[in-house]
């Protein structure tokens, strides 16, 4: 079944020749606020759609893509805004600035008659939202526990081998006794010797 953008007046379809043409088409998002957006920017009365509904990549600006990959994708949380097919009066006008001059004069920056105190000490780093910058104080913290996680088991491991070594002496000495009584025949004590190392 062919595939057709939804928009109203938009008489795209998903062909060899659009697709030479660079139209893509776009399903509408799952999310169900973003879903909602695109539903009220389509500005068509009761309008429900499907999950195989289309959107063609003539209605949102060259910003709105990412083609960084092979395949050309929407950027995320981005609403369809171009619609050169709807009547005028379903057209967004242009919102005009103000030109009076008490307007213009509230977009100025206001002067600030007392400068602020200059500090002597240097201003901490803001707490910021990049992954990749650290605070130093967690980054030592991080480190102080890493450290004492590692002496923990290091620890442990000097007491495990403490532990198998005084296991290979006991099995030894009870070997010797074993021998001393005869009861035990050469061929089996090398074959525990053997399993011991």
């Amino acid at each position: 079944m062919p595939v057709s953008c939804s928009a109203y007046g938009c008489k795209n379809r998903r062909t060899i020749l659009s697709k030479h043409r660079g139209i893509t088409f776009h399903q509408f998002p799952k999310d169900p606020g973003l879903r909602k957006a695109w539903i009220l920017a389509f500005r068509r009365l009761d309008f429900k759609p499907s999950n195989k509904t289309v959107l063609c990549s003539d209605h949102f600006t060259q910003a709105d893509f990412d083609r960084t990959g092979q395949t050309v994708r929407l950027r995320e949380g981005v609403i369809p805004s171009v619609f050169a097919s709807f009547p005028n009066h379903l057209k967004r006008r242009p919102i005009k600035t103000r030109s009076t001059k008490t307007s213009r004069r509230a977009l100025e920056p206001i002067k600030d008659p007392i400068p602020a105190p200059k500090c002597s000490e240097p201003p901490k780093p803001a707490v910021s939202d990049h992954h990749y910058a650290l605070d130093p104080t967690q980054v030592k913290k991080k480190l102080s526990d890493a450290q004492a996680r590692i002496e923990e088991l290091e620890r442990q491991l000097r007491n495990a081998k403490d532990r198998e070594r005084r296991q290979k002496q006991v099995l030894k000495s009870l070997l010797e006794r074993l021998e001393e009584r005869g009861m035990l025949s050469e061929a089996i004590e090398i074959e525990l010797l053997q399993e011991s190392d």
